[in-house]
């Protein structure tokens, strides 16, 4: 895998330095199989699963990575590997030069203060027994990295961020729009301001014209947070896309249902079946 690399002159035309720019995020020749049962109740003939087999991407820092592919092509288990909330079977992510499968403990943690995630469902991603204050900062509970007055302080800064008001602070989830509600999830991944954030299909919940309000609002706060994203989308027209610094990688699905080698990078939408390469 290739990192770039940027020749500067110093000191005079004739003195050149090289320096070597690391991507922010490497994957290299992932794999996850899910082994499970061909029956509902346990018996039957065992069967097997590759949602992932031998991914490799890369992605700069404030890039947009656009993912795009069929419904059970991976996607969203390759988004989460790269989270480790699934562990993979073999391969290796690389954070910001540190290996993210290595890490354990306190490393673990503040690895994952830079890498966040926003969920395909605002319905169900979000605690009904919890207000929104509760919700945004419970990362920050979690990390204890605040006091509760700075909590507070921190919720509404980010709420304002998503153009949510004070006001929603004591109120409960079910109050609140689809669209609004993923806004609360938006702010949620916020909270502890990473530096990458994967957005697993964050808008198919939601109608067209809501969903480009928050596809809008993500490209907003990209700028303002300086972030890194992983756009997972079903159609390569609702993810972040017609800009600089955008790419899109298709996913393969062959004809058995398992999916293709690994993904195939490019400025313009591909169609979800167009061959793979390494992104």
């Amino acid at each position: 895998m290739q990192t770039g690399v940027r020749t500067i002159a110093i000191l005079g035309p004739r003195a050149f330095a090289t320096i070597v720019v690391m991507p922010l995020l490497q994957a290299r020749h992932l794999v996850k199989t899910f082994h499970g049962s061909q029956s509902a109740f346990g018996g039957g003939t065992s069967s097997e699963i590759r949602a992932v087999r031998d991914v490799s991407l890369t992605i700069e820092a404030g890039e947009t990575l656009g993912l795009v592919g069929e419904s059970g092509s991976g996607k969203s288990t390759l988004g989460r590997m790269l989270l480790r909330l699934i562990e993979p079977d073999a391969g290796e992510i690389i954070f910001d030069g540190h290996d993210v499968l290595r890490a354990h403990g306190s490393g673990l943690r503040r690895l994952r203060r830079d890498m966040q995630i926003i969920f395909q469902d605002p319905f169900g991603s979000l605690d009904p027994r919890m207000t929104v204050e509760q919700i945004v900062c419970e990362p920050i509970a979690i990390h204890g990295s605040e006091d509760s007055r700075s909590r507070r302080q921190s919720t509404v800064e980010v709420l304002r961020a998503v153009g949510l008001d004070d006001s929603a602070l004591s109120r409960y989830p079910h109050e609140f729009s689809g669209g609004q509600r993923q806004r609360i999830g938006i702010a949620r991944a916020l909270i502890l301001r990473p530096r990458f954030i994967v957005a697993d299909e964050p808008v198919s919940a939601l109608d067209v014209s809501v969903g480009a309000q928050i596809v809008n609002l993500l490209k907003r706060l990209q700028r303002e947070f300086h972030l890194t994203y992983l756009f997972i989308a079903l159609h390569a027209d609702r993810a972040l896309s017609g800009r600089s610094h955008r790419r899109h990688a298709t996913r393969r699905v062959g004809r058995d249902g398992n999916d293709g080698a690994d993904y195939d990078s490019t400025d313009t939408p591909l169609h979800p079946r167009a061959a793979g390469g390494h992104a």
